[in-house]
């Protein structure tokens, strides 16, 4: 066994967001989301990451798990969620502003520039902005290999064989570390933190950073014109019989 292969260290970034089960408010002004007085969780495509991750770890793949979090304050208790799962160590770049994807794949460049990871484990996508970005472009600016919409990973000597959801089914590409991989919804079922991990969790280190320490610019570059809820579906209507079905198609001029 290589060095390499005895020390793989994983980064894993999670982001904070609205709880799925929440219904999103449009504010009244258009300008975004209602966030106060709402739950807010862990994105769940990153509680996939997580437990990959510690999957690995505990496969004896992986030796050191570090989450890392662009966030408000309160993003620290998605770390800790992410420690008691079985992550080591976190680290919360605190901020309030709203960051997006390019700021935070810079972040994040400049994290794995001081961690030196084997691997990034990302969430596909974060289920508020639905970017699917960040993981791309953190490849890019590493100009690292990268392996997206990952439904299983298996290392394969100094190499990560990742198998991908595509629009016809399943392709297996064979990535060089270091690597960076996004997790799609299929690769496993991120389990729940116990009470003891959770009390361990809060004896774990997190380190308080700003985006000004790695000098990143996170000024956005996008400009939210308005944000809409979705048109309301109209109901259904039932029918009796196949007859009465295709008479009201007809009328419709569905057929």
């Amino acid at each position: 066994e290589t060095i390499r292969e005895h020390r793989m260290k994983v980064l894993v970034p999670v982001k904070r967001v609205i709880d799925y089960n929440v219904k999103v408010r449009v504010k009244p002004d258009k300008s975004g989301v209602d966030l106060a007085n709402v739950k807010m969780s862990m994105n769940p495509f990153d509680e996939i990451s997580v437990e990959e991750a510690v999957r690995m770890k505990e496969a004896g793949t992986v030796t050191e798990i570090v989450v890392v979090s662009v966030g408000p304050q309160q993003a620290q208790e998605t770390l800790r969620t992410s420690l008691a799962m079985g992550a080591d160590r976190g680290i919360l770049i605190k901020t309030d502003a709203t960051v997006e994807p390019l700021a935070v794949a810079k972040l994040l460049a400049k994290v794995v520039a001081e961690e030196k990871p084997d691997l990034v484990i990302l969430g596909k996508q974060a289920i508020d902005d639905d970017s699917n970005q960040t993981g791309q472009m953190l490849a890019a600016l590493l100009d690292w290999p990268q392996g997206t919409f990952a439904y299983k990973l298996e290392k394969d000597g100094d190499k990560l064989k990742v198998t991908r959801e595509v629009d016809g089914g399943l392709q297996t590409v064979s990535l060089t570390l270091p690597a960076v991989v996004t997790v799609d919804l299929r690769l496993n079922e991120p389990r729940y933190a116990s009470l003891p991990n959770i009390m361990k969790a809060k004896k774990k280190e997190i380190a308080e950073k700003s985006p000004e320490d790695y000098g990143v610019d996170i000024s956005p570059r996008l400009t939210v014109v308005s944000v809409t809820e979705p048109a309301v579906r109209q109901a259904g209507e039932k029918v009796e019989d196949v007859a009465a079905l295709v008479a009201k198609l007809k009328t419709a001029g569905a057929v």
